[in-house]
């Protein structure tokens, strides 16, 4: 019974892995269009999430707060419609974004290998600050020529990448429960 339930979700997973392949492998060679599908998603993340902290305010808050929580939550709004009103630009700031995140990212994951120096790996943790580091720089430096294509082929990368991952570890999984 278990190895049937086992083969069944690991055949999902397979699925999932290659379905998640092929996106990975359209968004890299469609990297304009998928950074503004991005950018598009982005946006109405942004306005969910404003209409949801506005009704969390209102249910959960008195005083000050319901006030601090109903701005924040039309900050919120105001950013998802600017993003779906003005992709491109949101694509523009989105890549700003990106590349301010891997600065902050490489400087924290080389504070960190220091913190942690006389363990094992603290030098694969200082490898991937700097390698972060640089990518953040790299970006920050060709803004905004390289809008166009940074947001769209890094996430083309990373789903393709979990794709990998996924569909890897699924065979794998799949192998046992036959076994």
């Amino acid at each position: 019974m278990a190895e049937a339930i086992l083969k069944k979700a690991s055949g999902w997973s397979i699925a999932l892995g290659v379905l998640m392949i092929i996106a990975g492998i359209i968004a890299m060679f469609s990297p304009w269009e998928a950074g503004l599908v991005i950018t598009i998603v982005v946006g109405w993340s942004a306005i969910f999430n404003g209409v949801a902290q506005i009704i969390f305010g209102f249910r959960t808050h008195g005083g000050w707060h319901v006030l601090l929580e109903v701005l924040l939550g039309i900050i919120y709004i105001i950013a998802g419609v600017y993003l779906l009103m003005h992709p491109i630009g949101g694509l523009l700031a989105l890549t700003l974004i990106l590349a301010s995140f891997l600065l902050i990212y490489g400087g924290f994951a080389v504070v960190l290998a220091f913190q942690i120096k006389p363990r094992g790996g603290w030098g694969w943790v200082l490898f991937d600050g700097i390698i972060t580091i640089l990518l953040g720089i790299l970006i920050w430096a060709h803004w905004p020529f390289n809008s166009d294509w940074v947001v769209g082929t890094l996430f083309g990368i990373s789903i393709f990448m979990s794709g990998v991952t996924r569909l890897m570890m699924s065979l794998a999984l799949r192998k046992i429960a036959t076994a």
